[in-house]
Order: structure tokens, then C-alpha cells, then sequence
């Protein structure tokens, strides 16, 4: 009888070998140890000569005096450096693309909308009362996808883990966070939700709302209807007998959490400007803000250190756009001036004891991320630091403090291993293990976030017409997925635009502050791009409307 048993439980065995091999695979070596290395822990002193266990897909040990257990993997670390693996806290990574097509009803609804386009359902969320670009409700973790060239070349460049967030909108949708690695969404995904996200772009034109000052009345508006839809449904939930039941509202149910300060909004913002309409909003609702971008947030760092407010600061640093010829006007003093300060921001940020995280921005070359760090570096941030915006200080501020961010023991096993410093232009990404596994290293290469999507980068001509004859400015703009930002000069005035974007039907929408009969105001630019021309319709605020066609003159690198 004991022999029929045990051919019965190795015949099972067998089964399930045969019906589900990646188990199998799996589940055949889950233990490696990477020996004579130099550590770097984050969290502790640097460790110069170790030995880091990883079993189970966490980190069992890590020390001096560590010996690798007989059943692990031997890795000789001789020469190499461990590091936490690098942490990208914002990117559309695992997403679909958007669709080439215009959203129904002239929306901007997030990725997970498109997808769900795609597959010949409603575009919108199911029973939404909200049009798209105003969905809170809609969450990144139904629509992430595993693999992919994008993946392959972020975590080639040391990246294990990224925050992955909805494309576009007003109320863009919750994030999450997820490990570079793994067959399914359920093995990627680290935390779901992290963050509700809000841009500051208004939706296309014909919708509502249309204008920045829209943008703002309608966020006011949903949560005061979010706050007085929770407390109905609190009093009907304490006594539904006798009291009529609220009707179900998924989009004022999503952001009860915003409006009761649970869970962290990250508002998009670069500007100065940006930036302090965005800690005005939150203040008045008390709400924990995240700032994502903040390319002038040194310029605010004080009023964000006292908020303790953190950004995920972009890495995708402004360069020149356009190929250096000799009978081109030089680039203006302003243009030069921000690209120096870009690369002083992070330095400024951490003086001022401002948390913050790095992120990719939408760059379109991995290779870039480091580099671009390297730049941050070279203009007063400290290395460490640098590091610690890698790691442990995004961790913080997307709540994995105790899972991810330094080596540790019982944290999860993600490692960048390199040979030379991580900082170091000379050095290589040896080794990165994701979930205690060592994964495929690729050549990094264009082709992440944003790539091909660069179409508006460059310098413009613009005739504008606002009944008083043709004027012609300059127009200089930058393009991040489908945001653009940039800034014009001519007979109009000279200022940064805000609220920018481009849609992948060529829509192209921002807004600026002109000079009109001796007065400041805010004008907003709405047109179409072919054929290398922009043209559309001017309209400012208590004046006739007007007419514009710019023309590109230089082209990106």
C-alpha cells in the first residue's frame, strides 16, 4: 500500500509539472547569493566586501560575515556594486499606446478608457456620470500589460520598479506601482492603488471644461459633491429604514478618499504658477499632495518643505531642440537660463529639505535617466542623494517604505548591480534581479516612454491675427507624451505657456499671457497640426477672437 502511494504522489508531481511548466521552472531555483561584492544598502553604512542572500524573492541576508547557503545560486560579485533596484516614480510604463483616434465626445480619457476602445466597449468607465478626463473612478491596474520593448529598456538601465500612471485628463485615474518583471499583471503589480491623478490640461475643444479657470471650478466642484455623497451615504448607512437610498455615483465614491486626506493626489505641475495653484487647491481641501514634474520647484521649495510636500521630479531635463547652423539667431538668454536652472533644481530641492523622487519624464531613451542624473550631480546635488531619489525617498513617498528602497533584510529582493559606481559614466548595469530573479539585459535604446511622440519639439514661427493685422512671433515648445510646455517672444510679450498638450489625432491646445492694447492677457491657443503647420483659432478673455498659423523652423535633434 505505501508503494501505491508514493507512485501515486510522484505521478502527480509529474501532472503538474506537465500541465503548468513556468511552476516548475519556477520553483527550481529560488535561492541565489552574490558573493564579494561591494553594497551599498541606502538604509546603513556601505558594506565593501559581502555577501547578499536572496531566497523566496526577498532578501534573507546581507552583510560582511554572510556565507552562501549551500542550495543558492553563486554569483561572485568581485568588482561589482549592489544597489537597490532604481525606483522611476512616474512613467506610463505597461500601458497600451493610445489609439489613433479622437475620444468620444472630444474627451481625454486616460489609457485604460482606450484600451477598452480597443476592445470595442463604451469608452468611457461602466456607468460613469463623469464624461472621460473626468473619471477618478478608472484604475491603471485593469489594463497594465506585461513585456514589451518599453519594460525591457527601462529595466536594462537598472530600473526595477516603476509607478505607472494614467496617460491624460483632468481627473486622470489611480496609479500603480509595479515590479518591471513578471508574466501577469497580479505578479508585476507592488501596490494598487497609490495616488488619484490630476492634470491641469482642459479637456478638447467643445468640451467642458474648455479653460484653465473651468479646469479648477470642476475639481472644486466634484469634491464639495464627493464630501456632501459621503456624508449621505453615511447617514443612510447608519439608518437606511425610513431614509430614501443615495443614488450610486462610482465617481464621487472614488475620490471619498481624496477628500478624507487617505489617499495621496498628484497634480501635475512645472511652473512656479503651476505649482502654487496646485498647494492652494490642496490646502483648501486638505488634501495630500504630491507634485509630479517640477521643473521650477526650487523657486517654491520653501512653501513645499513647510507643507512637507514631496514631487517626483523629472529627469527629462530641457536641451536644444533644434541643430546648431550658422545662420540661425542665437537662442535667447532666457532659453540658456533654463536649461542651467533645470539641472540646479534637485540640488535646491534637497538644501531645502524637499522630499523628492526621481522620474523619467516621458524621456524617450532610457540611457538618458542616469545621464541626466549625472547632470544633477555636476550642479550641487550629492551623490547620495541622487541615490537616495533612486530609492529609498520614492519609496517613502509612494508608500513602500517597507518593501522596497534599500537592501534589507525582508524587503523584496530588487537589485541594480553594477561594475564601477552607479554615478560613474564609465560604469554598466551587470546584474538586475526583480522579485529575488535575475532578468535579461537588453542594450538600452530609444523606444520607452514617449517614444515617437516627439512630434511638436522645435522651434515655430506664428502669425497671429486678432483683427488688428498679422503679427509674428516665436514660438519654442518641448513635448512629454502629450504634454507640451515651451514659451513665446515677439511683438506679444514674452512668457512661458501653461496647460499645453497634443493629442494623437494632432489636436494642439495652450494657453499664455499676451500684451493686447497695453493689457496682460491670457490667450488660448487651439489648433491643428499637418504637414509641419499649426493652424487654429486665438481666444482671450474680453476680446474679439483671432486666428493663427505657425510654421515650424527648426527641428529637433
Amino acid at each position: 500500500m505505501p508503494k501505491v502511494r508514493s507512485r501515486l504522489l510522484v505521478a502527480s508531481l509529474l501532472l503538474l509539472l506537465v500541465v503548468n511548466p513556468l511552476n516548475a521552472q519556477r520553483s527550481a531555483i529560488d535561492t541565489y547569493a552574490i558573493t564579494n561584492a561591494r553594497i551599498v544598502t541606502v538604509s546603513g553604512p556601505v558594506i565593501e566586501r559581502g555577501t547578499i542572500v536572496i531566497r523566496n524573492g526577498l532578501i534573507a541576508a546581507a552583510g560582511a560575515n554572510v556565507n552562501a547557503p549551500p542550495d543558492a545560486r553563486v554569483i561572485d560579485g568581485a568588482g561589482l556594486t549592489v544597489y537597490p533596484g532604481l525606483i522611476d516614480s512616474y512613467t506610463n510604463l505597461a500601458l497600451p499606446e493610445a489609439a489613433p483616434g479622437p475620444s468620444p465626445g472630444g474627451g481625454g480619457g486616460g489609457a485604460f478608457f482606450l484600451l477598452q476602445q480597443q476592445q470595442q466597449r463604451p469608452p468611457s468607465g461602466p456607468n460613469s456620470t463623469q464624461p472621460a478626463g473626468l473619471q477618478p473612478e478608472g484604475m491603471v491596474e485593469d489594463v497594465i500589460r506585461p513585456g514589451g520593448n518599453e519594460v525591457e529598456s527601462w529595466r536594462s538601465a537598472g530600473v526595477t520598479t516603476a509607478l505607472t500612471s494614467p496617460r491624460s485628463g483632468i481627473w486622470m485615474g489611480q496609479s500603480a506601482l509595479i515590479n518591471l518583471s513578471g508574466d501577469t499583471p497580479q505578479q508585476m503589480i507592488v501596490r494598487s492603488p497609490v495616488a488619484m491623478h490630476v492634470g491641469f490640461t482642459p479637456l478638447r475643444t467643445g468640451t467642458y471644461p474648455g479653460s484653465l479657470m473651468g479646469v479648477f471650478s470642476t475639481l472644486r466642484q466634484m469634491m464639495l459633491d464627493a464630501q456632501r455623497y459621503r456624508d449621505s451615504m453615511q447617514i443612510y448607512e447608519r439608518n437606511p429604514r425610513g431614509t430614501r437610498r443615495p443614488d450610486t455615483d462610482r465617481s464621487l465614491a472614488a475620490l471619498i478618499p481624496v477628500v478624507d486626506g487617505r489617499m495621496p493626489v498628484v497634480m501635475i505641475a512645472n511652473s512656479a504658477r503651476e505649482i502654487n495653484r496646485a498647494l492652494d487647491l490642496a490646502g483648501e481641501f486638505k488634501l495630500k499632495l504630491i507634485i509630479a514634474g517640477g521643473q521650477e520647484a526650487d523657486k517654491v521649495a520653501d512653501r513645499l518643505a513647510k507643507q512637507d510636500v514631496p514631487v517626483l521630479l523629472s529627469l527629462n531635463l530641457p536641451r536644444r531642440t533644434t541643430a546648431a547652423m550658422p545662420e540661425a539667431d542665437p537662442e535667447p538668454l532666457r532659453v540658456l537660463r533654463e536649461r542651467v536652472e533645470a539641472q540646479q533644481t534637485a540640488g535646491k530641492l534637497a538644501k531645502a529639505g524637499v522630499r523628492f523622487g526621481f522620474q523619467s519624464g516621458s524621456m524617450t531613451n532610457s540611457s538618458d535617466l542616469l545621464s541626466n542624473a549625472n547632470k544633477t550631480i555636476e550642479n550641487g546635488l550629492q551623490p547620495l542623494d541622487a541615490l537616495r531619489a533612486f530609492t529609498i525617498w520614492p519609496a517613502e513617498i509612494l508608500g513602500v517604505k517597507d518593501q522596497l528602497g534599500s537592501i534589507e533584510v525582508g524587503k523584496i529582493a530588487n537589485l541594480t548591480v553594477t561594475r564601477g559606481d552607479l554615478f560613474d559614466r564609465n560604469s554598466r548595469i551587470a546584474h538586475v534581479f526583480i522579485d529575488g530573479r535575475p532578468v535579461d539585459l537588453r542594450p538600452a535604446t530609444p523606444g520607452g516612454p514617449g517614444q515617437g511622440r516627439n512630434t511638436l519639439a522645435g522651434s515655430w514661427t506664428v502669425i497671429v491675427n486678432l483683427g488688428q493685422g498679422d503679427r509674428t512671433i516665436s514660438l519654442t515648445l518641448q513635448q512629454e507624451g502629450e504634454r507640451i510646455t515651451g514659451s513665446i517672444s515677439g511683438p506679444l510679450g514674452a512668457g512661458e505657456i501653461s496647460n499645453g498638450s497634443a493629442s494623437s489625432t494632432g489636436e494642439v491646445r495652450f494657453t499664455v499671457s499676451v500684451n493686447v492694447e497695453g493689457q496682460t492677457k491670457e490667450a488660448t491657443f487651439t489648433g491643428n497640426l499637418a504637414n509641419n503647420q499649426i493652424r487654429g483659432n486665438v481666444a482671450i478673455v474680453g476680446a474679439a477672437p483671432g486666428t493663427f498659423t505657425a510654421t515650424r523652423s527648426g527641428q529637433p535633434n
